[in-house]
């Protein structure tokens, strides 16, 4: 298959973070031809500015499209791009991304290889990052935590991509009609509609990004709650995907609180193993970072994003199993409305 690449990239409100990104793809070692199409979702503070400073570095080899559209969420948002890009392969990356400079020769060669109609990358920590940015992102990847499905696992069954870092076909994407209206939660769904159309993903452990997340704990915990309210809907959707192993924050964090009366009772078993779990966590953090502080904050990463996580993923079961309502009456919050399909390009 003769490979034609364009990034599709939605952006809401975070123009500099559009110029980190399209940074370090103006440098990127792969020496074909390729597209980067930006979307702006509705934001009040435009990218259009960043995006027309790095027009003449993009010269003839990169092709540089600039759209602007009412707001209606990233899966739609995508979409648009997918939509009006001239390319025959698309690659996902969110807006707080930076791509490392050999990532497009790596995706290259893995799909003339082995192609797949879709992939996932893994997601790694920038040295730049902060303390709290590395913990949170060792809570998210780590083989120990519920984030270890986001690239660092190759876990039993299909690799499901998550679109922070997720490529897909212009045939596949226009046999599935592309993403939900869900967020978060639209990766997986529509990697779930891939494969219902007999297509097949995997992941390429050499396309790494380095995903910023620019949260703080508040930001992390909303988040985290939100991708546990979701999974009970995608398992309603999708029934052959669910898995046992999506109760484990639920059932991590009810344990807990009942651990706490047996301790003070004198039943002190429950409570060392989850102390027995937690210094695991401080250890590997510390090996994988060589630093105290991101060990320390590592942990209390993980502790909120399985309190978050579970408390969202219980309500959302028991909701969206036991209620006469659909899922976008129990929880708006997670659905955007589809957007109108007029545009500014520039």
């Amino acid at each position: 298959m003769d490979l034609s690449f364009s990034f599709i990239v939605p952006v809401y409100n975070r123009p500099d973070e559009i110029e980190e990104l399209l940074a370090s793809l103006m440098v990127q070692t792969y020496r074909s031809p390729f597209e980067v199409v930006i979307v702006e979702d509705g934001s009040t503070v435009g990218a259009k500015e960043k995006v027309d400073g790095f027009r003449d570095r993009a010269g003839t080899s990169i092709r540089l499209s600039y759209y602007e559209k009412p707001n209606s969420g990233p899966g739609d948002s995508r979409n648009f791009g997918m939509k009006r890009a001239k390319g025959n392969y698309f690659i996902i990356l969110d807006s707080d991304c930076i791509v490392p400079e050999g990532y497009l020769q790596e995706v290259d060669k893995s799909l003339r290889s082995n192609f797949v109609h879709c992939y996932g990358g893994p997601d790694a920590a920038h040295p730049s990052f902060t303390l709290i940015q590395k913990a949170i992102n060792y809570a998210m990847t780590s083989v120990l935590t519920t984030g270890g499905i986001r690239g660092h696992k190759k876990a039993v069954g299909k690799f499901q991509p998550r679109s922070f870092n997720m490529g897909i076909s212009k045939e596949a994407f226009e046999s599935t009609g592309g993403f939900g209206l869900i967020h978060p939660g639209e990766d997986p769904d529509l990697t779930f509609r891939i494969w219902a159309k007999g297509y097949d993903s995997r992941l390429i452990e050499t396309a790494f990004v380095y995903h910023k997340r620019r949260i703080d704990w508040k930001k992390f915990y909303r988040q985290v709650n939100k991708f546990g309210k979701v999974r009970p809907i995608l398992n309603s959707w999708h029934p052959h995907t669910a898995k046992i192993t999506y109760w484990f924050p639920t059932l991590f964090v009810l344990g807990f609180i009942v651990s706490v009366p047996l301790f003070v009772a004198g039943i002190k078993l429950p409570m060392y193993l989850y102390a027995v779990y937690y210094l695991l966590i401080g250890v590997d953090a510390l090996v994988k970072n060589g630093n105290l502080a991101i060990a320390l904050w590592s942990i209390l990463a993980v502790s909120i994003q399985f309190l978050g996580y579970g408390l969202g993923f219980l309500k959302s079961s028991i909701l969206v199993n036991f209620s006469k309502r659909r899922p976008e009456e129990l929880f708006p919050e997670l659905f955007f409305k589809p957007g109108n399909v007029d545009s500014t390009k520039n």
